[in-house]
């Protein structure tokens, strides 16, 4: 190399290295406190404008049965369409999840809707179409009639039967207590001033907003938003259907349902106002489920290993 260009090679890491020591006084580094982990979307405090179950004081008796299928029914014209459109959940585990391996919808509502769609069309597969819908569209998408029946864990009260119709109950559930292991939580009684969670418009909700001591109520749009709130420990409860918290249990074995059931949630399928040929019609497809082996069968599968052993509900119709 000619000595001409070492003395600028010289020169210039001299005057690199001037420069990196003459940096200065650094500057002192943003303050750094406790950072609350996000929250899921549509987190809001108790709304009890759906009821609780505990309220009943109307005649929830469904329809008598009829498994027939006249011309220009509403199950001619599902029959007509090619496919049933029913709304479920998606991220309820033994109930309705979508199943991350296969793909499928799985749970002891999305068999319901298998039976009911088998009824009409003599089998469910490529007959329907599944909706997935968090707990506070259940009588909105009803209502403005997306969907044909909504099945999923929908507890039959007075309020909804407003806006909504039901079938004759397929199950019978219990509001309970889901806390972390170790946390001394044995039931509500224990949650006064506390954080617990519930699904927006649900029974539970005005459950736990009306308890006492009073909790303090967080509404999430579904349930497995509830699950992610404990597990971060942004609540310190969940309360709904033991059905519901046996599930998340199942899922995150640092967690346990506490205490027994206080109150008596009976599951229906919700229908459009009106439509009372399909009312009917699914109460007559859920005669043969309950009283056959389809009931059980579906019930071991699922819930069985969860909850021990159980029978459909009696059901008495008007």
């Amino acid at each position: 190399m000619a000595r001409g260009k070492v003395a600028a090679l010289v020169a210039a890491v001299a005057l690199l290295a001037a420069g990196c020591g003459s940096a200065g006084t650094p500057a002192d580094p943003a303050p750094v406190g406790d950072v609350q982990a996000p929250l899921p979307a549509g987190v809001g405090g108790g709304d009890t404008s759906s009821g609780s179950s505990a309220d009943n004081n109307c005649d929830t008796r469904s329809l008598s049965p009829n498994g027939s299928i006249p011309n220009g029914s509403t199950m001619d014209k599902i029959r007509d369409r090619g496919r049933l459109i029913a709304g479920v959940d998606q991220t309820n585990f033994l109930f309705g999840f979508l199943n991350p391996s296969s793909g499928n919808l799985e749970g002891f509502d999305i068999e319901i809707v298998k039976q009911i769609a088998a009824s009409i069309f003599g089998d469910w597969q490529g007959h329907v179409q599944w909706v997935a819908i968090p707990s506070s569209a259940r009588e909105q998408v009803l209502k403005d009639h997306q969907v044909d029946i909504v099945v999923r864990t929908y507890s039959i009260t007075c309020s909804r039967m407003k806006d909504v119709a039901f079938s004759a109950p397929y199950y019978q559930a219990g509001q309970a207590v889901l806390a972390p292991k170790n946390s001394g939580v044995r039931g509500m009684s224990d949650l006064g001033g506390k954080r617990v969670c519930a699904a927006t418009n649900s029974t539970s909700l005005a459950t736990i907003a009306k308890a006492q001591p009073r909790p303090i109520p967080v509404s999430v749009n579904n349930w497995s938003d509830c699950l992610l709130l404990i597990q971060q420990g942004q609540v310190d409860a969940i309360s709904t259907d033991d059905v519901i918290l046996a599930g998340m249990a199942r899922q995150d074995p640092n967690l346990e349902v506490v205490g027994q059931p206080f109150t008596r949630e009976f599951y229906g399928v919700g229908i459009p106002l009106g439509q009372d040929d399909m009312v009917r019609f699914v109460n007559a497809v859920l005669e043969n489920v309950r009283n056959g082996s389809a009931w059980q069968n579906t019930y071991k599968y699922w819930i069985e290993p969860a909850l021990g052993p159980a029978s459909p509900p009696a059901v008495s119709y008007r």
